[in-house]
């Protein structure tokens, strides 16, 4: 499962992360599912990319290669842009050379289209008001997790952070496609604590539909 969270604040209307894109015969649902609860492609104005696997930035671009949401301004974490969009080093990952070479290919055919709607942050801040950047590196250099605040109640993206239920019993376990695996289980341990303490709902993108 790949789903992209959607938040309406009553002012904004804020995408996290796009999915895969055409990827596979089951993926590349996006723009019809945010049809089918009323929401054009025109009507997002802020699309949040945690960080820039393939899955989750398939859906930044039409066919056409064109931002998928053209009103939209498009927010990253700077070191995350910076990597892919270098030269990034993925020896860390236990895949194929083939395979890093289509990722590294695959995020950049899906950020530099959409960089002149793109704004970059480096520090923990709020997106728009309630929505806030949290700092959750590891995975990738500048993944980012996202709290979403309102009326004193918080649901807390981790994206993948946590990839696999798993990680909930068995949080210093990491994955093939975990960059800093040490610095994954710091940070996995920080948000789980975090949302143990605030008393957080907790969206993880690769849990069972609906990642809750």
């Amino acid at each position: 499962p790949y789903p992209s969270l959607l938040i309406n604040t009553g002012q904004h209307r804020v995408l996290v992360d796009t999915g895969e894109g055409n990827l596979e015969p089951t993926t590349g649902k996006l723009i019809p599912n945010l049809r089918a609860e009323g929401i054009t492609p025109e009507d997002i104005d802020t699309v949040i990319l945690t960080h820039a696997h393939p899955d989750h930035v398939g859906g930044n671009i039409d066919s056409e290669g064109k931002p998928a949401f053209p009103n939209a301004r498009y927010i990253m974490w700077k070191d995350e842009w910076d990597f892919w969009t270098s030269k990034p080093n993925l020896a860390a990952l236990d895949i194929g050379e083939s395979d890093k070479e289509w990722m590294i290919k695959y995020a950049r055919d899906h950020l530099l289209p959409i960089q002149d709607q793109l704004d970059l942050v480096d520090h923990e801040t709020e997106i728009v008001p309630g929505i806030w950047a949290v700092a959750a590196l590891g995975h990738t250099p500048g993944h980012m997790a996202v709290s979403i605040i309102s009326d004193n109640k918080q649901l807390l993206c981790i994206s993948d952070a946590v990839i696999h239920r798993i990680h909930l019993e068995q949080p210093d376990w990491y994955t093939r496609y975990d960059l800093a695996p040490e610095q994954v289980i710091t940070t996995r341990r920080q948000l789980l604590d975090r949302a143990t303490t605030e008393k957080a709902l907790v969206h993880a993108f690769h849990f069972p539909f609906p990642g809750l």
